[in-house]
């Protein structure tokens, strides 16, 4: 039975290495053995992979405090590879050493025979929504046009790279002949290119239709959040996977009814007989309207408030709320007779300022509110 040799020892660090010390060692280790550099080299490749696995291990913060303390064989006798490490594991896995797709794209080529699958472009529309829309959700059936696979386009293999869709150069370096690997730029990754196309149909063998798409938008968006629907966008010349519909909400301002966060604000207008004497009155309200019951003695700058009256959450977190914000009207112009009766209310100690903790002030309110 074979005895696995030390991560440490493997990659050529020490215990005490830090993370980017660790990263620039299995980066050395890895172009010393990748398989470009090794063709037909079995051991080469047995080496590669096991700097991989070392790397796996030591480059995760918790994997590597276990390995530190157990070895290779944690609590319950698990090992740290739950399955035997490939060469395809190995190049999605660790893209992020080389700031590729594949670690070794655009280095080594990774291995000549892996190439990415190739993604059409996204498309962006904008998507106006009422208040109503943005708090409760909607369905919108809009029209977009895609550039689709036309009917009746016959491919053929590109010369210039094989049909592989890259493009492989050799180079010779310090450390052997590294061999690079770039998108073909005759056929932009493809493989292909377009023999015969009908009229209306473009060189990658695309062409424009209008589509009718069914866009669900949860509530609770706001004004600049962009959604996406995945394989909606422009189809991928000459195969693959389509690219993505970008939405980008819009909200329109409603007249009477203003949004701050998930609670909507309405500014009710009274006048100061109906402040004083209490009433009842009709507001708008997102749904619909509803009646409220206004206090005798209702002070302007009173915040009144109907709980889940405001935007569902986005996330799912409830509702928020209305808040009326209470402003009493005071008439401009009165007549002669009106002026009288006004006056000889002028002195009666009720018609006198007497804060009783009903007139609050902006932060006070606030904290009621939120308490």
């Amino acid at each position: 039975m074979s005895t696995k040799r030390d991560y440490y020892e493997i990659l050529g660090v020490g215990k005490s290495a830090t993370a980017e010390e660790i990263k620039k060692a299995y980066r050395k280790v890895a172009i010393q053995f990748h398989p470009d550099k090794n063709p037909g080299d079995k051991e080469a490749e047995e080496k590669f992979k096991e700097a991989a696995e070392a790397y796996e291990v030591l480059s995760d913060q918790e994997k590597r405090a276990q390995y530190d303390r157990f070895g290779h064989s944690r609590p319950g006798g698990r090992g740290f590879s739950s399955h035997e490490m490939n060469m395809e594991d190995i190049f999605s896995q660790f893209g992020d050493i080389f700031g590729g797709g594949s670690p070794f794209d655009g280095f080594f080529g990774g291995g000549g025979s892996r190439s990415r699958q190739r993604k059409g472009s996204n498309l962006r529309i904008k998507l106006k929504l009422t208040l109503e829309e943005v708090a409760n959700g909607v369905e919108k059936k809009i029209k977009v046009h895609r550039l689709v696979k036309a009917d009746g386009v016959t491919f053929k293999s590109c010369q210039t790279c094989g049909g592989t869709g890259q493009v492989r150069k050799v180079v010779n370096t310090m450390l052997g002949q590294m061999v690079s690997t770039t998108t073909c730029p005759t056929c932009g990754g493809a493989g292909q290119m377009v023999d015969q196309r009908p009229p209306g149909v473009d060189s990658s063998g695309l062409q424009s239709k209008e589509e009718q798409i069914s866009i669900k938008i949860p509530a609770g968006v706001a004004d600049g959040m962009q959604l996406s629907m995945s394989g909606k966008g422009n189809d991928a010349p000459g195969g693959g996977i389509p690219g993505d519909l970008l939405i980008l909400i819009e909200e329109k301002e409603d007249k009477v009814l203003k949004r701050d966060g998930n609670n909507v604000i309405y500014d009710l207008h009274l006048n100061f007989v109906d402040a004083a004497l209490g009433t009842s009155v009709e507001i708008p309200s997102i749904g619909g309207k509803v009646r409220i019951k206004i206090d005798p003695g209702t002070q302007s700058g009173k915040m009144l408030r109907l709980r889940g009256k405001g935007i569902k959450d986005i996330n799912g977190y409830g509702s928020g709320d209305q808040l009326i914000y209470i402003n009493v009207w005071v008439p401009k112009k009165l007549s002669a007779d009106e002026k009288s009766k006004l006056e000889s209310l002028r002195e009666s100690p009720h018609f006198q300022p007497q804060p009783d903790g009903q007139e609050k002030g902006f932060f006070e309110r606030m904290k009621e509110y939120f308490s």
